[in-house]
């Protein structure tokens, strides 16, 4: 550096200065070299000397190398020949080594190819778990067991969509089929039960007509289509019946339950499973429109429901968590509301009892069934008892036809006997008795109509009717008597009351007809303690009990009695104001015709024959029809003379009212009734008795004296009617000159009527200030 950095001739001292240090070394190697020289000729003089000998030596070598050569190719052959068979030999090992690692391989992918041909999807599975867990690992590295890894995700899907669509198939048909195993199963408890309830039946020889309806029932059951299958499989092809079970197929479902347990979606397929039958069970609640129409219908409903559970039930033993008790639980609760809102619904449509009744056979079957199961029903039960309320309303409205057929077809005349064949026919169907009558000779006639056998018998067929509803109820014998005595109380106050209520205020029923109606229901009525003992030998519970209820036919038949015997009293009323309509009084006539008028004759003649025909009836309510007719008839006359449109009446009329008053009491004192004391129905025309001697004696004196008095003449007079009649009187003196001879005569007389009217007025005026 210094160099550039100096003068500007460094460079060049520099220089020269250089060229002097390399002479110099340059002659230190001359004199180096020249001090070595002849030894380096000496080297190079021996090589020389070398040269030929090594000449001879290189063909020497060459021709040996040739010879050997030649003499090595054999053996290099063989050698090679020995390296090429080790070789093979390693290879072969090798192959061989590793065929029998891959030979179990494809022996197992084989084995999963033939299972998957014959559908052992679950076998499938575990051999794609040993391989792949197993042997694949050992030979992962070649290309065909990439493939196969690559394949078995594949084949597990598959296997999963199979074992699916096995399942789907399984499903669509146990909802195709669930009525036949539903029906199978109910078969199965019927029988079981009818089996129970046969021995039952033959233990109690007192059963009574319960025995005889337990033995239809045992038939019907028998006639019912009884379910088999042929087993194909078996050499003999031998028909057997069949437990509900036994008529499905559950494979699919266990190999698809175990076929994604093992693929780990176990949770979905539970899932999916019950999401499926929850579908179904909401089909299979639900009813068809026209189910209420035939037993069929409703057979065909409990049967799907039945096989539904059955089906429920049997998953839920054989598997484990598919199905669990508290799903069913709840499964059943909801199909338990379902099916009484159902049955509710549709069972209200039904008027027919023997459709209620098969209804009700059908229920009870469908609860022993399931409650066989372990599901409970006691709701179906309460539910019973509803429908058991309806199928007594049918029967009712049944029994209202016939009772109404019975009354329709009735003479109601009593029952003739023409000898004791005739009588003992008539005293089979109805607990008559009466020793005065059997005293009598043939021919004779009983007292009631046929009517009342008749009804007797349906009263008994009704209590046969209500009696198979409480049949199979799981109810006591104290149960079945009570519910019995129950409906037919109200067949009694209800039903036939209203019949009889109905028939008597019918328009043809005449005073005839309700006097036979009065005797019908006297003799009904007394039948009622035969009807008790009826029932009480069909439960055997003794009427002594005392829970044990009571037929309220005395109520009932009184009734209808008070009823016959008010509708008796209307139609005489009705009959008596029938004649007053046509009677035709001259009300300003001068002279009475000297006799009573005819319709008040021809009113008394019907009087007389009606009373008549009263004869077969109680005392009383012959005397009280009577006097109710008396009284009517007192009160019409008396209204027909105080009438505010009768403006004028003449003495004469009131002479010839006073000869018709009269024929009223000759009447009444003739006993048209007997068993009335002293002169009591006379009483019924006291007051036109009195009102008319008043008239007629014209004792205005006396009555106006002794008014207010208990020992009055005319105490049954009152002001008002007084001065009504008396001013009517007043109005045709005035226009008719009726009382001229009066005023010629005697003017007083007619200042003292003036009078009398002034004081009645007053008295009347009086009477309505203190009111």
């Amino acid at each position: 550096r210094s160099v550039y950095d100096d003068q500007p001739n460094a460079h060049q001292k520099f220089m020269e200065k250089l060229d002097a240090c390399i002479r110099n070394h340059d002659r230190e190697i001359e004199k180096m070299c020249n001090f070595h020289h002849q030894g380096f000729v000496d080297a190079i003089t021996e090589l020389l000397k070398v040269r030929a000998d090594a000449e001879k030596l290189k063909v020497q070598v060459t021709d040996t190398n040739r010879r050997l050569q030649d003499a090595g190719k054999e053996v290099i052959s063989q050698t090679e020949e020995i390296i090429r068979c080790r070789v093979q030999q390693r290879n072969i090992t090798t192959v061989v080594e590793k065929l029998q690692l891959c030979l179990p391989v494809l022996e197992m992918y084989s084995k999963l190819k033939e299972q998957m041909n014959v559908k052992r999807y679950y076998s499938a599975l575990k051999t794609m778990e040993q391989l792949e867990n197993l042997y694949l690992p050992r030979v992962s590295q070649y290309r065909f067991c990439q493939i196969m890894m690559e394949n078995l995700p594949k084949l597990r899907e598959e296997i999963k969509e199979i074992s699916m669509s096995d399942l789907k198939d399984f499903l669509e048909s146990i909802r195709k089929h669930s009525d036949r195993i539903g029906e199978t199963a109910m078969k199965q408890a019927q029988q079981q039960k009818t089996f129970s309830t046969t021995l039952q039946k033959q233990n109690n020889v007192n059963y009574g007509r319960n025995m005889h309806l337990g033995r239809s029932r045992i038939l019907e059951s028998k006639n019912e289509i009884t379910l088999k299958r042929t087993f194909e499989e078996d050499d003999e092809h031998e028909e057997e019946i069949l437990t509900a079970q036994d008529l499905v197929d559950f494979s699919p479902v266990y190999r698809c339950l175990h076929i994604y347990s093992v693929l780990g979606d176990g949770e979905i397929f539970e899932n999916y499973y019950r999401k499926q039958r929850r579908k179904q069970a909401r089909l299979v609640l639900q009813p068809q429109s026209s189910m209420h129409e035939t037993v069929e219908g409703y057979r065909r409903y409990f049967s799907q429901i039945v096989g539904f559970f059955v089906v429920e039930d049997h998953i839920l033993h054989v598997t484990q968590g598919l199905v669990t008790r508290t799903y069913t639980d709840e499964l059943w609760n909801m199909a338990l509301s379902k099916i009484i809102a159902v049955l509710r619904t549709h069972s209200s449509y039904c008027n027919d009892p023997d459709l209620v009744l098969e209804l009700k056979n059908l229920i009870v079957v469908f609860a022993d069934t399931l409650q066989g199961y372990g599901f409970p029903v006691n709701r179906l039960f309460d539910l019973l008892f509803e429908i058991r309320d309806q199928y007594n309303e049918t029967l009712l409205k049944k029994w209202s036809g016939l009772f109404r057929d019975i009354f329709e077809a009735d003479n109601y005349s009593p029952i003739p006997v023409a000898n004791e064949e005739e009588y003992k026919i008539v005293i089979s169907k109805f607990p008559f008795q009466d020793p005065e009558l059997d005293k009598q000779s043939f021919p004779k006639k009983l007292p009631m109509s046929q009517s009342v056998p008749q009804i007797y018998i349906q009263v008994k067929e009704f209590i046969y009717a209500s009696l198979k509803f409480s049949e199979s109820l799981h109810r006591s014998s104290t149960e079945i008597d009570d519910m019995l005595r129950k409906s037919t109380n109200l067949l009694l106050t209800r039903t036939l009351s209203s019949c009889l209520q109905n028939l008597i205020k019918k328009p043809h029923i005449g005073l005839t007809e309700l006097v036979q109606i009065i005797i019908n229901t006297t003799h009904l009525e007394q039948a009622c303690k035969y009807l008790e003992d009826f029932i009480s030998n069909i439960t055997n519970i003794s009427q002594v009990t005392v829970h044990t209820a009571r037929l309220y036919g005395l109520s009932t038949f009184k009734d209808a009695r008070h009823a016959a015997e008010g509708e008796i009293y209307t139609k005489l009323n009705q009959k008596i104001d029938e004649f007053i309509q046509i009677a035709d009084y001259d009300w300003t006539m001068s002279e009475s015709d000297g006799r009573a008028s005819g319709y008040l004759m021809d009113l008394i003649n019907f009087l007389r024959s009606t009373f008549q025909v009263f004869t077969h009836l109680p005392g009383k309510v012959a005397q009280t029809a009577c006097m109710s007719s008396c009284q009517h008839l007192s009160t019409s006359l008396m209204q027909m003379l105080l009438d505010s449109e009768l403006k004028q009446i003449s003495m004469g009329a009131i002479q010839q009212f006073n000869l018709d008053v009269i024929q009223c009491e000759l009447f009444a004192s003739s006993e048209p009734v007997p068993g009335f004391q002293g002169d009591t129905l006379q009483l019924a025309f006291i007051d036109l008795r009195q009102l008319l001697d008043l008239f007629m004696v014209w004792d205005w004196s006396t009555y106006l004296a002794d008014y207010g008095q208990a020992t009055s003449k005319y105490l049954r007079v009152s002001p008002s009617t007084a001065l009504t009649l008396l001013e009517k009187m007043k109005d045709s003196s005035k226009k008719n000159n009726i009382f001229a001879q009066f005023r010629k005569n005697d003017r007083d007389k007619q200042k003292l009527i003036e009078t009398v009217v002034k004081q009645l007025r007053s008295l009347v005026n009086g009477m309505s200030q203190h009111t």
